[in-house]
């Protein structure tokens, strides 16, 4: 009886006519392997080898809400844009499991398959409770091959969890939530602001995780008070001794540009103390190797 409800429920998800021949790629259970590649408080990722064919990747990154993304990572990439569905179905060894749609989904020229946030964790939980997610489409190059591209659960739960402990501790907020920062500073010398004292700290928090920043420009102001030369010296001696922080963050010194502009380049005009404030300040700005 069980073996007629597998067959009902295999012929039931497959998204073209059952006649077409298919290709089923899934780690056996003496391969299947999960691995935690990313473990910091600026990326987590959970990654699944595929024999054959490539590897699943589940990735979230630090930010104000946490975030997830799934990745099929492909060998060879769809070479036409190509409808395929994602399904919850049981391994071989749960017979009499029926299977279930994820979601419908394209797979766009030359690029890997995408899940969105809401299936990847959808993905996560039923492979938790010992099922196979598994993409099935027309194979591109022949149109009568129906793919079936499955994740195995075998291995899974200890590197998941492992993977939620990473999840929980990823910082608050984003690369591009520092990569352009303003600092002000209290009248006179290199004393910041309170409030630029704790965005300087969320910036020293996220260097020291995260090695591929390549570059940063720092730039140096003042109000307009007090003598030009020393207005001068007074932003060179801000952008310096950010720099020589950043240094000691582990960035290249050749990879740090700091220039002080003095009473140059005001944001806002000094007829009064706000004004001032605004203009008394370092603005930093930094880049990493695009993904």
């Amino acid at each position: 009886m069980w073996c007629r409800l597998l067959l009902l429920s295999w012929l039931a998800v497959l998204p073209l006519n059952a006649s077409a021949e298919l290709r089923h790629y899934v780690a056996a259970l003496d391969q299947s392997q999960w691995r935690l590649l990313q473990n910091s408080p600026v990326a987590c990722t959970l990654e699944h080898d595929i024999p054959s064919y490539g590897r699943a990747v589940f990735t979230s990154k630090a930010g104000k809400n946490i975030n997830l993304q799934f990745t099929l990572d492909m060998w060879q990439k769809p070479d036409a844009v190509t409808n395929a569905k994602l399904l919850s179905k049981a391994p071989m060894w749960r017979p009499g499991v029926m299977s279930r749609t994820i979601m419908e989904l394209h797979y766009q020229k030359y690029f890997n398959g995408e899940v969105p946030k809401k299936a990847a964790w959808t993905m996560l939980n039923e492979l938790e409770r010992g099922m196979e997610p598994t993409f099935y489409y027309t194979d591109w190059n022949d149109r009568d091959s129906t793919v079936a591209v499955g994740l195995s659960a075998a291995n899974f739960r200890g590197e998941y969890a492992d993977f939620k402990q990473c999840l929980a501790k990823l910082l608050p907020y984003s690369f591009d939530d520092i990569a352009f920062t303003v600092l002000t500073y209290e009248t006179g010398g290199t004393e910041l602001t309170r409030s630029s004292k704790a965005q300087l700290a969320r910036v020293e928090q996220y260097l020291t995780y995260d090695p591929d920043v390549e570059l940063v420009l720092i730039d140096g102001y003042t109000d307009s008070y007090g003598g030009r030369s020393i207005n001068q010296k007074v932003s060179e001696k801000r952008a310096d001794s950010l720099k020589e922080l950043f240094v000691a963050k582990g960035i290249a010194a050749d990879r740090i540009h700091a220039v002080g502009h003095g009473e140059r380049r005001h944001v806002a005009l000094n007829t009064s103390a706000d004004e001032r404030e605004r203009n008394r300040r370092v603005v930093i700005r930094m880049s990493k190797p695009e993904e």
